[in-house]
């Protein structure tokens, strides 16, 4: 009775003051409600709203997918990570939930005592009124951020529910490849997630524990109530279990460890960590059971004394054993001991990166330049390719844009055509839709998404030839489309999904009605309107649809514009490469998506490759990293992204067409392992080779990001044998790109049609040459050690690949032979007299010399370089041209306006063969040659003529400097006539000695040391 009245003594002053107060007590208990009323409210809207944005991007994506033919894609990808993420959060939310629980229930009950100033039991009096709240909501949290984190892990959970056996045994434990790529790594993750689960839950629990009274910190000690014990014991066992498995799965990992000299399980590892973590994995399951035990007899000295022996193993077992064992047995004889294990290594690499099969010719290259030597490669001669794909772009912008809201990839692609029955290389390019052409006055909503939709047309060159004015040779141009490979009405040149597409367009509409699209330009009769009749994109024409894709694109032109009817589709996710990455989620995408002209349609063909990082003994690899050189450097290539893998195959070649966006999937390599797991995964989305057409197979090519990851790998692992490998003095370099003034990046790897030696007929290749081993900080000598050419011939026949496609061919050249690399080659071209002379009469008038792609051909018995030499003038609408042919052969060089001329000249005035060009009569260009040797007759009176032309051009330019810098512009007006004139003559004396045969070019003999470039 005494406590109740005083608790009424102390309740009375409330409610007196209550009753004093002067205001009306409806108002603040109207004002509450209100307040009370407002907050659920405003939570209530917000939580409606993000759902609703959240719900939007949902439907709108099942749309993408439905429409696509991919529906069941999404589906099973977000069923397998909704799975993940719901049994991940039950377990992590359950696991905290129970201790909890455990703990609040086995709390310790005491009387109240109002005197006691125990601080948990204010804790406790306050979080009482919240108590439940909070014992679901932790857990709720914990659960939730466990189910998102497993959830990014799906294709691991994926891969493990379906795989497909290597038929390949590893090395060391002689398990099949697939425990590592497939069961191995799901393994890992689900006991790196249960050890969470156990830490989490385990320190839940003691904070309970605590927070009730069970554990108690005093002077005296720590006071642990049976439940509390109980409870570390338990969660003490569940950690020790959980660290036995991880010590035994990693005896496993320790094949693809790549801390040594090389990836994989090595002496130490075999002979000493593989052994301990055995062991390691016994003791911490006999210390699990010694904690089991103390939790049911309630004595924690031998748990206590196992974990220190435990602790006291890992560090000597773990650490020192295999220390001392690496110092004392491996490195005094580290070949030897090794041996075996790199052995293993290079095996296992091999076979990972496909260069198991790898064809090496030792090539005995001779530095002679002699008469006829390219007799036996007329063929290639004539193929070689003189357009630069990286430098035409705006040359192709210039001649074949059309109207400003056209466009050209900044680098254009190389691929084949047949043509009259003869195969053609072609730089290709399509003519993109650029938005930013247009003026600001024409920036609105309306023009960007209803009216600009599309671009037009595909823009193809000969690869091997020049106009005489050096600009391209067009098999396929113009607005209409004409061309040999076919024109407007034979394929559709509407290119809706392309690399610089617009992120949306909205078109189609009911039949009859007005076209609102932008079409192709019709000169003085005006510009045609189109509508869409594909099925590109999801429909928009009802509310619903259109409310959900105003939410994702947040337009509300989109919402009520009249431009969107009831047949209307919207288009996005348009680039070729992120719809496949969408539609194929485990596929690396090739850096590269190039178009062709197949069946009548513009496709785009994009390279797919299924990837691991656990494949045993295999060398680790950073894509993004091995994959960079010129191209990605420059912006001009996409970039790989930032991930190890060890294993690649180009198992998927997928076909997006620029009309209507539809994705085809094909089983390239339907052999590959990992491909048939993911086919079980997302069966009937990838079609059998079979079903490929032969316009689509002839014009598959080798992929360039493989070719470069094995390029790459091969500069090391060309080696076979394990005593030399482990000396490392047979490493190659990737040269760097020497057309790169900034320097320091990777030369890319180039397309051209070639017959390699041995081969009986010439073949589309991909290119790459080999140099002795760069050292950053050191310095070589950048002569050619190897030459790598991937088959990039797929055949032409339906569903039938060629059986020569993929074949690598290494040929190794003799390192006592001083064969120049590409950097000795630039250098010499840059460095000689003649060269340079000509190179800066061609920049007069701040015109700009540029070097195109340095090609490398094993022809003639030795290596030939051929490097085309653009002029681009200036102004904004200037463009490049090509003007001059560089080569070289050994130590001799030729440089002329054409191909077949530089050949020639090179050569002894006979190369033996005819270059693509060669009906050009040498005169590609329009500038003068360097000072050439003296001939006889006309060419000698042409030779004399030239010599006066170019000293009176040079006096006219040191005449005009000086006058300029007087500031007489008089007289620099009358040094630029005397310039002008000499120029002509130069010219003119130029195509007597070409037309009599003489020799325009630099010198066809052995080239002086390098000297310095004259200034410009």
């Amino acid at each position: 009775m005494r406590v109740r009245g005083a608790e009424r003594r102390r309740i009375e002053p409330r409610a007196t003051r209550y009753a004093v107060t002067s205001r009306p007590e409806g108002r603040p208990t109207a004002l509450r409600r209100r307040r009370g009323a407002l907050i659920p409210t405003i939570v209530i809207v917000v939580v409606l709203a993000v759902g609703f944005v959240i719900f939007s991007g949902v439907y709108t994506d099942v749309l993408w997918f439905q429409q696509l033919g991919y529906l069941q894609v999404f589906l099973r990808q977000n069923a397998i990570r909704a799975a993940v993420f719901l049994v991940a959060g039950l377990v992590m939310a359950g696991a905290v939930y129970g201790v909890m629980r455990a703990a609040y229930r086995a709390r310790p009950v005491y009387a109240p005592d109002p005197s006691s100033h125990d601080t948990m039991a204010r804790y406790q009096e306050q979080l009482e009124p919240v108590r439940r709240i909070v014992m679901a909501a932790v857990p709720i949290v914990f659960g939730l951020f466990a189910g998102a984190a497993a959830g990014s892990q799906w294709q691991k959970a994926a891969l493990f529910f379906n795989q497909v056996a290597f038929g390949v045994q590893d090395p060391q434990f002689h398990l099949d490849i697939s425990f590592y790529t497939m069961t191995l790594p799901f393994l890992g993750t689900v006991v790196g997630f249960l050890l969470g689960v156990v830490v989490i839950a385990g320190i839940a629990g003691v904070l309970t524990h605590y927070l009730y009274g069970s554990i108690r910190i005093s002077e005296s000690g720590v006071y642990m109530a049976r439940a509390a014990q109980l409870h570390l014991a338990i969660s003490g066992a569940a950690l020790l279990l959980l660290i036995a498995v991880n010590f035994w799965l990693d005896r496993y990992s320790a094949v693809f460890d790549s801390s040594g000299r090389v990836s994989g399980a090595l002496f130490t590892d075999v002979n000493a960590v593989i052994p301990t973590k055995a062991i390691l994995a016994v003791a911490a399951a006999i210390v699990a059971v010694l904690f089991i035990v103390a939790a049911v007899i309630g004595r924690w000295r031998l748990p206590l004394i196992g974990t220190a022996m435990l602790v006291i193993t890992g560090i000597l077992a773990g650490g020192v054993y295999p220390w001392v064992i690496q110092q004392v047995q491996v490195r005094p004889s580290e070949q030897s001991a090794e041996a075996p294990y790199l052995e293993r290594n290079i095996n296992s690499t091999r076979s990972a990166y496909g260069l198991d099969k790898v064809q090496v010719q030792d090539y005995k290259a001779t530095t002679d330049a002699t008469q006829g030597a390219l007799r036996q490669d007329a063929q290639t001669t004539a193929s070689i390719r003189l357009l630069d794909p990286t430098l035409v772009s705006p040359t192709f912008q210039q001649l074949e844009q059309y109207r400003p809201y056209y466009q050209f990839a900044p680098s254009l692609n190389v691929d084949r055509y047949s043509v009259n029955g003869k195969t053609q290389d072609t730089v290709i390019a399509v003519r993109e839709l650029n938005s930013q052409g247009l003026s600001p006055s024409q920036q609105s909503w309306y023009n960007n998404h209803i009216v600009y939709t599309h671009g037009y047309g595909v823009v193809a060159a000969y690869g091997n030839t020049a106009t005489v004015d050096g600009k391209p040779v067009f098999m396929e141009s113009s607005i209409p489309s004409t061309g040999v490979l076919g024109n407007d009405s034979t394929y559709q040149p509407r290119i809706y999904f392309g690399e610089y597409s617009p992120d949306y367009s909205i078109v189609g509409g009911p039949a009859g009605t007005q076209p609102r699209e932008q079409d192709k330009p019709q000169g003085s009769a005006g510009d045609t309107q189109y509508t869409f009749s594909g099925n590109g994109g999801p429909n928009v024409g009802n509310i619903f649809n259109k409310l959900m894709y105003a939410m994702k694109f947040q337009s509300t032109d989109l919402l009520f514009s009249d431009g969107v009817n009831q047949d209307s589709q919207i288009l996005y996710d348009r680039n070729p490469r992120d719809r496949v990455q969408k539609v194929a989620p485990y596929l690396t995408i090739d850096g590269n998506a190039y178009p062709a002209v197949i069946d009548g349609r513009v496709k785009w063909i994009v390279d797919g490759y299924t990837t691991s990082q656990y494949y045993p003994y295999s060398q680790q690899q950073q894509l993004q990293q091995i994959t960079a050189d010129s191209q990605t450097a420059a912006g001009r290539a996409s970039q790989l992204p930032q991930a190890t893998v060890n294993y690649i195959r180009n198992s998927v070649k997928a076909t997006v067409d620029a009309y209507d966006g539809s994705v085809t999937l094909y089983a390239w390599d339907d052999q590959d392992p990992m491909l048939k797991a993911w086919q079980k995964v997302f069966p009937s989305t990838v079609k059998p080779i079979s079903d490929m057409s032969a316009g689509l197979i002839s014009h598959v090519r080798y992929p360039e990001d493989l070719f470069k990851v094995q390029r790459e790998l091969l500069t090391r692992y060309h080696v076979t044998d394990p005593g030399d490998f482990y000396k490392n003095n047979d490493v190659w370099s990737v040269p760097n790109d020497p057309t790169v003034k900034s320097g320091g990046v990777k030369q890319p790897p180039y397309y051209m049609t070639l017959q390699m030696p041995g081969q009986q007929t010439p073949s589309f290749q991909l290119t790459s040459s080999f140099i002795p081993q760069t050292v950053e900080g050191g310095s070589s000598r950048e002569v050619m050690y190897g030459y790598l050419a991937a088959d990039s011939n797929a055949g032409s026949k339906s569903g039938v690949k060629g059986n020569d496609y993929g074949k690598l061919t290494l040929l190794k050249l003799p390192t006592d032979t001083s064969v120049p690399g590409p950097g000795q080659v630039q250098n010499t071209f840059n460095s000689d007299t003649n060269v340079s002379q000509a190179l800066n009469l061609l920049r007069q008038g701040a015109s700009e010399v540029l070097n195109g792609n340095l090609l490398t051909l094993p022809v003639g018995g030795g290596l030939l370089y051929v490097q085309p030499v653009y002029v681009k003038s200036t102004g904004s609408t200037s463009y490049p041209t090509l003007q001059r042919v560089l080569v070289a052969f050994g130590d001799k060089i030729g440089f002329a306006p054409t191909l077949d001329k530089a050949l020639d000249d090179l050569f002894g005035g006979n190369s033996g063969a005819k270059a693509g060009d060669s009906g050009n009569n040498g005169q590609a260009g329009a500038s003068p040659s360097p000072q050439p040797s003296a001939g006889t007759g006309t060419s000698k009176t042409a030779q004399t003529d030239l010599q006066a032309a170019l000293q009176d051009a040079s006096q006219a330019i040191k005449d005009g400097q000086a006058a300029l810098a007087a500031g007489n512009f008089a007289a620099y007006g009358d040094a630029q006539q005397k310039l002008s004139a000499a120029v002509q003559r130069a010219m003119d004396a130029e195509a007597k000695i070409a037309g009599s045969g003489g020799s325009p070019s630099g010198s066809s003999t052995a080239s002086p040391a390098p000297t310095p470039t004259p200034s410009k």
